[in-house]
């Protein structure tokens, strides 16, 4: 009986110090509160997991306040996370493999989009002279940003059909209605750009497709397979020094993605700024509805995907076609699995 007891009051001691230890782990206090985040087009529904997580009150849930600065572009969010004026940044994938050539240990901590959601289009004029990325010599491209995303994009596209990265003149048209305006009136002949700006430019007849990465086909068809997009990364001396914000962080995003997974078109509408509509609540809705499908649907960017994104920056660069690059550096799971497993 002696024994029992002792068996018992040892089991119930341990279970004690398991609980003492797990209320100890869910009391721990975020590293940093306030955070400054660095994003290249907030509007875009590229980026609608960061909007979502700061109009649904999911950062402020997780005890963080996240300063948003939206730079216009992916390029210059990397170049503010590199002189140290943001915590983190929403950004493109690519670099992290793009820093890592450089000698910057930069990492993803989760996937926003599995697909770019990005579209080339021609005006609508120039649709008999321009059928594909074949015929962008010497044509005026709009992107968000050289060095963005929405660059490498058309760049790719270019190469893979015949022409050099810098056969087409790059211009920065912004995230939002500037880009519009400069398809309007003629700025530009070829947009390399985002829903809902695309949806804008769609509904009003003023473009003619000719690539479409907002859909799994669409991707395939350019990229050969998925090919990540939008993720939250930062330095990885910031992500090893800070690694409760970091987690809690993740977690927002996760409950981001989980939230824009169930919801309607209608009720993301909804949560966004009126603004982000372009003045057309209706168009915005319907852009949603072809973008939802490049959401990341767990946060893990898979395997398949860091390699295709690799061999378009081979492709591109010649400083990348010997580069030495450790993917499984670019992106740490480990906050997305643990966020998961809430």
């Amino acid at each position: 009986m002696n024994g029992l007891k002792a068996g018992l009051s040892g089991a119930l001691a341990i279970a004690g110090l398991t609980l003492a230890l797990a209320g100890a782990a869910a009391a721990a206090e975020p590293e940093k509160k306030d955070l400054s985040l660095a994003v290249g087009g907030k509007p875009l529904l590229y980026y609608l997991p960061l909007t979502v997580a700061e109009r649904k009150g999911f950062f402020k849930e997780e005890g963080l306040n996240v300063e948003i600065n939206d730079l216009g572009g992916g390029a210059k969010s990397l170049q503010a996370l590199m002189g140290g004026s943001v915590d983190v940044v929403t950004g493109a994938y690519e670099h992290t493999i793009r820093m890592q050539q450089k000698g910057q240990d930069i990492r993803a901590v989760v996937e926003l989009g599995r697909f770019p959601g990005i579209v080339l289009a021609v005006r609508k004029d120039l649709a008999g002279e321009i059928k594909s990325p074949a015929d962008f010599k010497g044509r005026k491209i709009g992107v968000t940003a050289p060095g963005s995303s929405t660059a490498l994009t058309v760049q790719y596209a270019m190469v893979k059909n015949g022409l050099a990265a810098t056969d087409g003149s790059l211009i920065g048209v912004g995230g939002g209605a500037s880009a519009v305006a400069a398809m309007k009136q003629g700025q530009i002949d070829v947009i390399s750009h985002l829903d809902p700006v695309i949806a804008k430019l769609e509904s009003d007849g003023d473009i003619a497709t000719l690539i479409d990465t907002r859909t799994e086909d669409g991707a395939r068809a350019l990229f050969g397979g998925s090919n990540p997009a939008a993720v939250l990364y930062a330095k990885a001396d910031f992500i090893e020094s800070n690694p409760e914000t970091m987690q809690r962080l993740t977690n927002a995003f996760v409950k981001s993605l989980n939230w824009i997974g169930k919801a309607t078109a209608e009720e993301i509408a909804a949560v966004v700024p009126p603004e982000y509509h372009l003045g057309d609540k209706g168009l915005y809705m319907k852009a949603v509805e072809s973008s939802k499908e490049s959401y990341s649907l767990d946060g893990i960017i898979k395997k398949q995907g860091m390699e295709s994104m690799l061999a378009m920056l081979k492709t591109l660069e010649p400083d990348f076609a010997n580069a030495d690059i450790d993917l499984d550096k670019t992106f740490d799971p480990t906050f997305v699995q643990k966020a998961q497993a809430k």
